[in-house]
């Protein structure tokens, strides 16, 4: 009986994932949903033009003089600065609803708008040269 339950269990699981429609949510939960995964996109993003960014202020490190700071490190600390930022200013814009069922959904795309426009920032410093 456990493995018949189990089973059922693990065919359930990818069937609740296809049901969601973010071309056209219908439910607040499914647009929190959508919400959050449009937020992993643009993070998954970011990443990549984080990578980019390293690889760039790596090639400038080139070039460093005494007593400057390298461009890598400058890259780092200003990424690890933006990131709890970011989360504030995002919590903080999702207290406009407070409480609501739309709490999660304001903070899940203020969190993909300010990602991607450090994706667009991250970019800008790797395509300078």
């Amino acid at each position: 009986m456990r493995f018949l339950i189990t089973i059922l269990l693990l065919c359930a699981a990818p069937l609740a994932a296809e049901d969601l429609n973010c071309a056209e949510p219908i439910t607040q939960s499914d647009m929190n949903r959508c919400a959050h995964q449009s937020y992993l996109a643009a993070d998954e993003d970011l990443n990549l033009a984080y990578k980019l960014a390293v690889a760039f202020a790596k090639e400038m490190d080139e070039y460093l003089s005494e007593g400057e700071t390298p461009a890598v490190t400058l890259l780092r600390d200003a990424q690890r600065a933006w990131i709890p930022f970011r989360d504030k200013a995002c919590e903080l814009e999702s207290t406009i609803v407070r409480g609501g069922s739309l709490q999660s959904l304001i903070y899940s795309s203020c969190l993909e708008r300010e990602t991607r426009a450090r994706t667009e920032a991250l970019r800008f410093f790797a395509e300078t040269n």
